[in-house]
């Protein structure tokens, strides 16, 4: 199978839907003429032209706002934001549009579009440009929430996301966009709300998502030299979630860990903790651990980034206690 990269995965899933659908088109800050800030949307432009490649003025509110209106009148935008952390400026219109829509107009409106781009930290980027914000946008009905951490899964979510006729948040990370990975040439599409084993193990089970799926794998690998064998999911959705996955593997080595990269008060972790003393609680061996990055705003210095974020070492800490490993 070809070996691509992330960004050539995301280009191709949304190329191919353009091509099939004359009603999706892309917009957002620097995608046609630049390329996209990451080159991500690189040569789109030439091929579909001004009028489906659109540049949009820094005015996050504005550009949201009018790809809510263009989907409520039958076009399929995939608005670009260049990071999560400037949309905030658009949150109003992803919240209290794009998301309440179909249920305000009694189902005579929908919103089919997807709002994407690079979420969570990249390196020393400071405080207002590191923050994830998953478990935001998964308190929302109306919003389905999507956040790969592989080519293969990204191709595959973001051509799902574009025919979904509902908003679809869909989170990326800066510092995957060149990881390469397997992606086959024939079409296929991943369904919203399944997660994945990508590895399987009999003693703790790690749940992870996005760029912290690489913390998780890591932290399995080093675990396997002690003969600690980790089971690894990615939830790949974050909402809707993948709940019997989770529990099942729970049930088999009765023990989890989440690695999360959100601060810890009411992250994606603490939903997943719920949802298996909910339904596992008389198979669990050892009290759930959480490992998310610190409950601070993130410093700019590189040893304070080490210690505001999850890491293999954190996990492997974890994994060794709730495995009684001395």
């Amino acid at each position: 199978m070809r070996v691509i990269k992330m960004r050539e995965a995301l280009r191709e899933a949304m190329t191919e839907e353009m091509r099939l659908d004359k009603n999706v088109l892309l917009m957002g800050e620097e995608v046609a003429e630049y390329n996209g800030a990451y080159k991500v949307s690189q040569g789109m432009l030439d091929e579909f032209g001004p009028e489906r490649v659109i540049d949009t003025p820094i005015s996050e509110l504005g550009f949201a706002g009018l790809a809510v209106g263009a989907s409520m009148n039958g076009l399929r935008p995939i608005v670009e934001f260049m990071t999560f952390n400037f949309a905030l400026l658009a949150i109003d219109q992803i919240v209290n549009s794009a998301a309440k829509m179909k249920a305000m107009s009694g189902g005579q409106f929908t919103c089919p579009m997807v709002f994407r781009g690079p979420s969570a930290s990249a390196g020393q980027l400071g405080a207002q440009h590191a923050q994830s914000f998953e478990n935001w946008y998964a308190n929302v009905p109306g919003l389905k929430v999507i956040s790969p951490s592989t080519p293969y899964d990204a191709k595959g979510l973001m051509k799902a996301a574009i025919r979904d006729n509902n908003t679809v948040i869909f989170m990326e990370s800066e510092v995957m966009y060149g990881d390469s990975g397997e992606v086959p040439e024939e079409e296929y599409i991943i369904e919203i709300g399944k997660a994945d084993i990508k590895r399987a193990g009999t003693d703790v089970t790690i749940v992870s998502f996005n760029k912290m799926m690489k913390v998780a794998l890591g932290a399995a690998e080093e675990l396997a030299k002690e003969g600690i064998s980790a089971e690894v999911i990615d939830l790949r959705t974050i909402r809707p979630m993948d709940h019997e996955t989770i529990i099942e593997s729970v049930k088999k080595t009765n023990r989890l860990i989440i690695v999360d990269e959100s601060w810890p008060f009411g992250g994606i972790s603490a939903e997943v903790t719920y949802v298996v003393q909910k339904h596992a609680f008389d198979y669990l061996d050892a009290p759930i651990h959480r490992i998310n990055s610190a409950d601070s705003s993130m410093h700019y210095a590189p040893n304070l980034v080490e210690e505001y974020l999850p890491s293999i070492a954190k996990v492997v800490a974890a994994a060794k206690t709730i495995c009684y490993v001395a």
